[in-house]
């Protein structure tokens, strides 16, 4: 049996893990859309490091683009077998594959418009289209926790909580009835707002890590919430500014949003406007209430005395793009959430844009942010942000809460981790930043995890049963 890491291989994004069978049959753990700018994987997506055809069905452990994004062309380049999830995450992929194809039909659009105006006969076409998200979907074939589930006559598949965003899970393989192989996906964190803890995976022999947040600690529950209030009250009502927050629209901003309601049911909220920017964010906060299989104890509380976590007298969610153009227009105080987190694309680019060279103003990050993307560009504190072709005078504060991560930090990996030690032969370290990972392989080092890789993209291991 072989592995092959075809994507987040000391990078955050752009997951795909190859494992071939000694029969040759081949399972796909993930396949997701490189999100960032470096020139060295500019051409990451157009490319394959194997043959779409002879996939024999792909295992997906969360619905995240970078995890799920290229499942159209994917299917697109030839791939017809079964893509297995659990029932959310194939709920938020119908919106969130659809919702991606049009940002790509959009930049295409935009680029030729570009290339015309300069004279230049290029043509740019999207990665996938709508129909090819269509076809994909016909494919999905959704599992519940914690029951396996036969995809061959040699593997089962086990899906457990990860407590990441909804419907995010571990999955483990039984292959040949006795060795086990794991992937953590992206391990959520512990007493996280709206979702359960992530649950712990079977002991398995060789284990897919995610190292996100492998070289720090988030600060605690408590003083996050504070944060989000201290910065509300110092832009909106001290400078009377406006705090634009980039957030993926899946998982963070409900997130926020919980945080805001919860803030106003305790009468501390400030009377400003709050605004939900983002149509794909308004779909997903939909699936969020139609699957509360997957809320937690808390959240179960919290509705006997708000059944509605997401709305509140002064919140609204805005679809139209005359709506969210005419918010830049507005002077009074407000908090503005819109897709993406990074930055690097949606209608929040055009919030930035709009708002940070206005020194009342503070654009307030709230995740991970690859450092080639304008968010990250933002956390390692340039003085100018180029935007829609123009610089821009970064007069705005710029603050960061990372604690609001779905991402557990180094100290709770380890706590979700601390089961594998005895019968782990092997442990690949994916999904983050090289130094980060070197961090973490340290960390795992001091905690007594021995054999620990940081493949490289491309890179193959031989597993074999000892």
């Amino acid at each position: 049996m072989d592995i092959k890491f075809c994507g987040a291989a000391r990078e955050v994004t752009g997951s795909a893990h190859l494992i071939t069978l000694d029969s040759g049959y081949k399972i796909l753990l993930d396949c997701g859309l490189y999100q960032g700018n470096e020139e060295e994987l500019e051409s990451f997506n157009k490319n394959w490091y194997f043959d779409p055809k002879e996939i024999d069905v792909v295992v997906l452990s969360h619905a995240h683009i970078d995890h799920s994004g290229r499942l159209p062309f994917l299917v697109k380049s030839g791939f017809n077998g079964n893509i297995y999830s659990t029932h959310a995450t194939r709920s938020l992929c119908s919106i969130m594959l659809l919702d991606s194809a049009k940002i790509q039909q959009y930049d295409a659009e935009y680029k030729n418009r570009q290339a015309e105006q300069r004279g230049e006969g290029q043509h740019f076409k999207p990665l996938y289209e709508t129909k090819h998200v269509n076809d994909t979907m016909k494919l999905f074939r959704s599992m519940e926790y914690d029951r396996w589930f036969r995809i061959h006559p040699e593997v089962e598949v086990l899906y457990r909580d990860a407590g990441h965003i909804l419907g995010s899970a571990s999955v483990t393989l039984r292959i040949g009835g006795e060795k086990l192989v794991g992937f953590t996906g992206d391990i959520g964190r512990p007493d996280r707002p709206i979702l359960r803890d992530p649950i712990p995976m079977p002991e398995v022999d060789y284990l897919i890590c995610e190292s996100t947040y492998g070289d720090k600690d988030h600060i605690s529950k408590p003083a996050e919430k504070k944060l989000f209030l201290d910065i509300v009250q110092e832009t909106c009502v001290d400078r009377g500014g406006k705090l634009i927050i980039p957030a993926f629209s899946v998982g963070r901003t409900q997130d926020i949003v919980y945080i805001f309601d919860q803030l106003f049911n305790e009468g501390v909220l400030p009377q400003i406007p709050i605004y939900v920017d983002s149509p794909l964010a308004v779909n997903a906060t939909q699936v969020y209430g139609s699957h509360p299989e997957c809320y937690d104890n808390e959240l179960n509380e919290y509705l006997m005395i708000d059944d509605d976590p997401f709305g509140f007298n002064t919140l609204k969610y805005v679809r139209s793009v005359e709506y969210s153009k005419s918010l830049n227009d507005k002077k009074e105080p407000c908090v503005i959430i819109s897709a993406a987190g990074m930055a690097n694309a949606g209608r929040v680019q055009h919030h930035i844009a709009n708002n940070i060279e206005n020194e009342r103003n503070t654009i307030l990050m709230v995740g991970y942010a690859s450092p080639s993307t304008p968010g990250g560009m933002l956390i390692n504190g340039v003085d100018k942000l180029k935007l829609f072709g123009k610089w821009l005078q970064v007069n705005a504060q710029v603050k960061r809460i990372d604690a609001l991560s779905a991402h557990g930090d180094r100290t709770e990996m380890m706590d979700f981790l601390k089961n594998q030690k005895s019968k782990l032969k092997s442990l690949f370290l994916v999904h983050g930043e090289y130094d980060t990972q070197q961090a973490w392989k340290e960390y795992l080092h001091e905690n007594g995890f021995d054999r620990v890789e940081i493949p490289a993209l491309q890179d193959s291991f031989s597993l074999y049963s000892e």
